[in-house]
């Protein structure tokens, strides 16, 4: 008996906490992209014209993505009246104006001593921040102070409204957001000092329509297309930004001023308000967090723009939605997916790939700048440099579209970020050797060499880390369950905040620990070449809609198998469980109690 008590003391329950019940099976209504939009009429009229209706703003969203390469660009200025202090100070012997070009006009204190300036600009405009309020000098780190504070304003807007998103709703989220926009936009225009400015830029309302508009444009594309168009529409919606970043010079040009150029910029986003009438709440989160009543009116709504009958209810898609109606909401916050196993590391490892890719490409972009001159090696002219790094993201993206259809997400983002991490690595290392190992005799020759291979990485570099930025945010929307999408978006596009940030603080300090700082980011690409190899692959697959959902991605080879066997430690969660094929072992009985006296031993073994 005692033999029996032990082996009924072994037994563990099946179900450990991590493996789902059978009445834990998903419902019809949770499964969005295999019954409830098929039944809705798939990709149709409605689910177009709403995607068309995301487009439209995108290319003001890149209109104010790059407005800073003008409001903030630091002109050629030259000193009319200079200050005489007690030595002379700046007044040359014959009276002559001094010019200070550029950045590097703090180097020389003697500069400095200037009671007047006048200056000539680059980018199109007459005045920008710097010329109106004399930004040069010793008031230059007021520049690089503003652009700080907007990308810590933009950091605090992609969290905060990231959760309201997911707790709200994305329809709320983005009317709150145009009308903050709207009020605190056009007040930076007005600004009457460079306090205010970098104050009103500081707040995170500030600058919610490249924030928290690029939050809802993306998780609202992913979310109305089926797996089969999502990557194709958010790649649209990438060409638009990239579309607003050529014409940024034109429309630079024609406005002349900074302040008219802020108007011009934040004034179409008034057409947006029109959206809190035809832009619906998002049917999928609806369903997510069991809002039926809401989710009920919207798929009568959907089924009438697409003209689908909802009486041939086949599947009883609507009968399961009215049984389901007296269920009260339930919503969810993203610090839930810290109690999960997979999913809070596939969140952290695209957190950290999206740091990286935003971080290191300042480094590529500062290692074509000539550390004495201050001024692009290629070509030492404003548009030529702008429109080159436009061109470098342009030619990024049309490369992401063939990479992803073949390799797929996981497979795409890991070829770019080798790439990345190739090209950091040759930068800091083959150009040491070339100098100390080879042309030793010729500066001439090895410093020219060494300028054209930095050039070439830093435009390879620019190249994969834009592919890897993008696909990052996109890959985020697609783990990420719907409940906690807001969410884990905002902690994504945070990170890509944090990476930014690191070029104005470099600049503050004037480049000091540039080195260390490319060093850094690029033992950064080497730690998520390993961990992409961790994330699941989401080509065509449905969106999750619960934290559940999201737990079930399982991890596939990076190409298919040759023969269609069994692909061992990757198998799916019912391949896993099913035991039909395992026959149970018979209940041994015990033995007899003389039996047990003869034949036992000392360690319950019998001896031969």
């Amino acid at each position: 008996m005692a033999v029996v008590r032990l082996d009924s003391e072994d037994r563990q329950p099946e179900n450990n906490g991590f493996v789902a019940s059978e009445s834990a099976i998903p419902k019809l209504l949770w499964d969005v992209d295999g019954s409830v939009l098929p039944f809705l009429g798939g990709f149709g009229k409605h689910q177009k014209q709403l995607v068309l209706l995301t487009w439209i703003p995108v290319l003001f969203l890149g209109f104010s993505q790059f407005s800073d390469y003008f409001l903030l660009a630091q002109p050629n200025s030259t000193c009319v009246y200079p200050a005489v202090n007690g030595t002379g100070g700046a007044m040359s012997a014959n009276g002559s104006r001094l010019h200070v070009g550029g950045e590097n006009s703090s180097d020389d204190p003697g500069h400095c001593l200037c009671a007047a300036w006048t200056y000539e600009m680059r980018t199109g405009l007459v005045q920008n921040v710097v010329t109106k309020w004399d930004l040069v000098c010793d008031d230059a780190w007021k520049v690089h102070i503003a652009k700080f504070s907007l990308l810590v304003g933009s950091i605090f807007g992609y969290l905060v409204m990231g959760i309201l998103a997911d707790w709200f709703g994305r329809h709320l989220v983005l009317i709150i957001s145009v009308v903050f926009m709207l009020i605190f936009g056009l007040t930076v225009a007005f600004s009457v000092n460079v306090t205010m400015f970098s104050t009103l830029r500081l707040h995170f309302f500030s600058e919610s329509e490249t924030t928290n508009g690029f939050l809802h444009v993306v998780s609202s594309g992913i979310e109305l297309c089926p797996p089969g168009r999502r990557f194709s529409v958010t790649m649209v919606a990438s060409f638009i930004v990239l579309g607003g970043q050529l014409l940024m010079p034109g429309l630079a040009a024609l406005c002349h001023d900074w302040q008219v150029l802020q108007a011009v910029i934040i004034c179409p986003f008034i057409l947006m308000m029109s959206y809190i009438w035809i832009f619906p709440e998002s049917l999928r989160w609806s369903l997510a967090t069991q809002q039926y009543k809401k989710s009920k009116r919207l798929m009568y709504r959907i089924a009438k723009k697409n003209q689908v009958n909802t009486e041939a209810d086949e599947n009883g898609i609507m009968s399961e939605l009215e049984r389901e109606l007296p269920k009260k909401p339930k919503k969810t916050c993203i610090v839930k997916m810290v109690g999960t196993r997979n999913l809070w590391k596939n969140i952290v490892v695209l957190c950290v790939n999206s740091l990286a890719g935003y971080g290191i490409h300042h480094c590529f972009a500062r290692s074509m700048m000539d550390p004495e001159a201050q001024e692009t090696t290629m070509f030492h002219n404003f548009y030529a440099d702008y429109y080159t790094m436009a061109g470098i993201a342009v030619a990024s993206c049309l490369a992401l579209c063939p990479t992803v259809g073949f390799l797929g997400r996981r497979g795409g983002l890991l070829m770019f970020m080798i790439i990345t991490a190739l090209a950091s690595l040759l930068q800091l290392g083959l150009l040491n050797l070339i100098g100390k190992y080879s042309l030793r005799h010729d500066t001439e020759l090895r410093e020219t060499l060494n300028k054209n291979f930095s050039i070439a990485f830093s435009i390879i570099g620019m190249f994969s880390s834009h592919a890897v930025s993008n696909l990052s945010i996109f890959f985020c929307t697609e783990i990420t369950p719907t409940v906690i999408r807001g969410g884990g978006l905002g902690l994504v596009l945070a990170s890509a905040g944090f990476g930014m940030l690191t070029a104005p603080i470099m600049e503050l300090h004037n480049q000091k620990g540039y080195f260390l700082h490319h060093v850094i980011f690029a033992c950064c690409t080497l730690i998520c070449i390993i961990c992409i190899l961790l994330l699941p692959e989401s080509r065509d697959q449905n969106l999750p809609e619960t934290i559940a959902d999201g737990e079930n991605y399982t991890r596939k080879p990076l190409l298919p198998p040759k023969k269609g066997g069994e692909q061992h430690l990757l198998l799916t969660k019912t391949e896993m469980r099913d035991y039909s094929k395992v026959s149970e072992t018979p209940v041994q009985q015990p033995p007899a109690a003389d039996s047990v006296l003869d034949n036992s031993t000392a360690n319950g073994v019998k001896s031969s």
